[in-house]
């Protein structure tokens, strides 16, 4: 499983000084929405895994689970 580390402020305020290259800011906002989709994925994989008793410990009911689960990674 790859590791994602998140922007800090600092880093993300260094693109937004001018001279700052419009691909650099490109791949930036690409690689943050990558990961934004990636964490989706793994969350409501691992959403998908959890026993009835866990679900209700998080208070959430199968049902709700299984809706937000089955949701694709690119909505919210």
């Amino acid at each position: 499983m790859a590791q994602t580390r998140q922007m800090t402020p600092d880093a993300l305020s260094l693109l937004a000084q001018p001279g700052t290259p419009i691909a650099a800011k490109l791949a930036v906002a690409f690689a943050v929405r990558v990961t934004v989709w990636a964490t989706r994925r793994r969350t409501r994989l691992a959403l998908s895994r959890l026993e009835p008793w866990q679900l209700t410990d998080v208070g959430l009911t199968p049902g709700q689970a299984e809706i937000e689960a089955s949701r694709v990674f690119w909505r919210a």
